[in-house]
């Protein structure tokens, strides 16, 4: 019988408590169903997220969201430890990468390509030119959404400056 996964929660009855983990530091996830397997058990899965600070209702509406849409972004309060994590999440049949911890982007190495002086770079892109600077030379890392958006512009330059032009 293929049962919803409201209805396999309310199974469960209510829950007076999940053993939380007791100490780690906040991280960020993208959990996705792993590929060719059949059934994501989904409940222990949004229990393994409520052991670690989620709320239960915030883990299941997650994996709902996984589910809908074949991946979805979660915020988890206390993570102990990101393998035992990501190992736990893994025999649900849910594959979980951590955000944040993205390798560095070579912005010399785009601008270069595009070849663009940092000046006209920075201008073109809606970048500070300090801030190219400082990045190239290492005196300063891009934050996490300069990253993303160096990213795109490595990627899709032409559609970057098109959305950046359009009226």
């Amino acid at each position: 019988m293929n049962s919803s996964l409201r209805e396999r929660f309310e199974r469960l009855g209510p829950v007076r408590a999940v053993d939380r983990v007791s100490s780690g530091s906040p991280a960020e996830f993208v959990l996705q169903k792993v590929p060719d397997r059949q059934a994501v058990a989904t409940v222990t899965a949004a229990l393994a997220l409520a052991r670690r600070g989620m709320t239960l209702l915030g883990a299941k509406r997650a994996m709902e969201d996984m589910l809908a849409h074949g991946r979805t972004f979660v915020a988890v309060p206390v993570v102990e430890d990101v393998a035992l994590l990501v190992a736990e999440l893994a025999e649900t049949g849910v594959t979980a990468r951590k955000l944040g911890d993205e390798e560095a982007v070579d912005v010399k190495a785009i601008r270069e390509r595009l070849a663009l002086t940092q000046e006209q770079f920075a201008l073109r892109f809606g970048l500070d030119v300090d801030a190219v600077r400082n990045w190239e030379h290492g005196r300063r890392k891009p934050d996490r959404a300069a990253r993303s958006y160096l990213r795109v512009i490595a990627r899709e330059p032409a559609l970057v400056e098109d959305a950046l032009t359009a009226g």
